[in-house]
């Protein structure tokens, strides 16, 4: 049993534990991993860190300009890749595998589910809308309001350039609640709550409003001082697809979108 408990491989409500004193309570779950789990704070891949792991989840803070799953052109430079070779440790005839949940933009870091069994994508995704989604960003400028709600249809027909239309047969409905957080001479960093999980969803919204999100030229942005879009998704709450428990995972700003809001206006 320690040995199970060195290499992390003793389950309590889908988190490894490595305490051989740790007081259950009634409805605890208690299960044992053939494989360990990588603990908080590893690093995996292109500097991706993971921030939970279970046998049904793996949560991952994902840095700007790693793609969510691979392109033609870039296979292994996606978190999708490089958290496959990590569930098979190397071994090339594991079939170990994992599955998308969402995705981030290249540019946008922060927090990102991937499920390791088909089970727990589809209740994930089945329950994806009441999952409380937030974001910061840094924007040109400031909203019109401390706080508020943008709401429009999105056409999403072009995957490169979404916009706002009028309702329609190829619109779907997205709504975004804003909070200023901070302003710094021309720029504002915003807390973003998604209602709705649309494609481009806050840089669209964000640019509409006339506050595009730093570096973010496709929907209006006119700086670049960080060579990224300036968005991050900084907090998640989910249900546990297995266990139904509450998770809640936050990440702080990174360091790079600070500077963008404190440092000189630059293009």
């Amino acid at each position: 049993m320690l040995i199970w408990l060195k290499h992390r491989t003793v389950l309590v409500n889908g988190a490894a534990d490595t305490r051989f004193d740790r007081p259950l309570m009634v409805g605890d779950v208690v299960r044992h991993s053939a494989r360990g789990h990588a603990p908080a704070g590893t690093r995996v891949g292109s500097h991706m860190k993971i921030r939970h792991e279970d046998d049904a989840v793996i949560v991952i803070e994902k840095p700007s300009g790693l793609l969510s799953i691979a392109s033609e052109g870039e296979r292994e430079r996606s978190a999708y890749f490089q958290l496959t070779e990590h569930v098979r440790a190397g071994n090339p005839r594991s079939r170990a595998h994992i599955w998308i949940v969402h995705r981030l933009d290249r540019d946008t870091s922060g927090l990102m589910v991937f499920a390791k069994t088909a089970e727990a994508q589809d209740t994930l995704q089945a329950g994806w809308e009441s999952v409380e989604k937030k974001y910061y960003a840094i924007v040109e400028g400031r909203p019109p309001a401390a706080r508020g709600t943008f709401q429009s249809h999105l056409d999403e027909r072009d995957p490169l350039r979404v916009r706002s239309a009028p309702r329609g047969p190829h619109t779907r409905e997205a709504v975004t609640h804003y909070r200023l957080m901070k302003s710094v001479g021309d720029r504002s960093l915003l807390e973003l709550t998604l209602v709705t999980g649309r494609r481009h969803q806050i840089r669209v919204h964000l640019g509409d409003a006339g506050c595009p999100v730093v570096g973010d030229k496709r929907y209006g942005a006119k700086t670049d001082p960080v060579r990224r879009v300036a968005l991050h998704s900084w907090m998640l709450r989910f249900r546990h697809p297995v266990t139904n428990q509450v998770m809640a995972l936050e990440c702080s700003l990174p360091r790079e979108l600070h500077n963008a809001l404190e440092g000189p206006l630059r293009a």
